[in-house]
Order: C-alpha cells, then sequence, then structure tokens
C-alpha cells in the first residue's frame, strides 16, 4: 500500500527488530491516517522538492516495538505521527538540507537535528500532528549526563 506517491507503508512499518521479535508492527486505522498525513505533509513535499530518494529509517512502532527498543513512553512514532529521515543512504543530498527544507517551508509538530555534528544531523526526526496543533517545534539532541538524550531549542 502507497501513503503517498513516493512512500510505502512497507517503508514506514519496516522493522529487523519487529522482525527479530516476531512482532506484527502494523498501525490501527487512526495510526495509518496519522501515517498518511506525516506523508502527505511533510515526506511527499520534502522528497518533490529534492527529487531525490529519502530514506526514512524508522517510521510506525507498535508498541510492543517500542518497549523493545526503549523507545520514550509518549514516542509520536507510537501514534504514526512521526519519521526519521536520513539522506546518507543515498548521497545526493545531506540531513542538513533535508531539515532546513522543512524548518523554512513546511507546517511540522516536532523537527529535532538528530545527534551528528553543528554541519550535518545524523539523522532528521520530524513529526506532524494536524495544521491546526503542529506546535512547529525545532530542538537539537544531544546527550547529557550519564549519556541521557537531551534536548534544546535549535
Amino acid at each position: 500500500m502507497m501513503l503517498t506517491k513516493n512512500l510505502s507503508l512497507a517503508e514506514v512499518t519496516k522493522s529487523a527488530t519487529a522482525v527479530k521479535f516476531g512482532l506484527k508492527n502494523e498501525p490501527n486505522e487512526k495510526q495509518l491516517a496519522s501515517l498518511i498525513a506525516v506523508g502527505e505533509n511533510i515526506f511527499q513535499p520534502t522528497r518533490e522538492y529534492f527529487g531525490v530518494p529519502i530514506m526514512v529509517t524508522s517510521g510506525f512502532r507498535g508498541q510492543a516495538l517500542n518497549d523493545i527498543i526503549h523507545g520514550s513512553a509518549n514516542s509520536q512514532h507510537c501514534k504514526g505521527q512521526a519519521l526519521d529521515l536520513d539522506a546518507d543512504y543515498f548521497g545526493k543530498i545531506t540531513n542538513a538540507e533535508i531539515f532546513h527544507y522543512i524548518k523554512d517551508h513546511l507546517n511540522y509538530d516536532q523537527l529535532i537535528w538528530e545527534f551528528g555534528t553543528d554541519e550535518e544531523p545524523a539523522w532528521v526526526h520530524v513529526s506532524f500532528v494536524s495544521e491546526e496543533e503542529n506546535r512547529n517545534q525545532t530542538l537539537k539532541a544531544f546527550k547529557g549526563h550519564n549519556n541521557i538524550t537531551k534536548y534544546r531549542p535549535f
């Protein structure tokens, strides 16, 4: 099933960890609607702007999968509202370009520069709730005391 012209349900639900543990990583109707919304409002416009493939390294996570990977208890990935994007796989654009395009042109809930360096994030986390509810919160992830992930405004 295609969520958008260039984004499939298989791409956003694929998980080696889910396969390893025999978990079904399938969204319900509400989560599927959210995946379509983040695809239509974030992924597809970004893909069309750059005109090159963009890898989804993490999309939907069912609760069992999220628990196994020790994901955040309130992760938007579990709601189908978030995607982690990574341009490194294809080498045509950079993660920084993806980040800045989304920040400057799209309506989003959260946009996170995930680790990496000051010049290039390791990947880009982006979420979309709805046009009305999006917070347009822009953050940068870093490791704090005891290697705990923390966030500061970008």
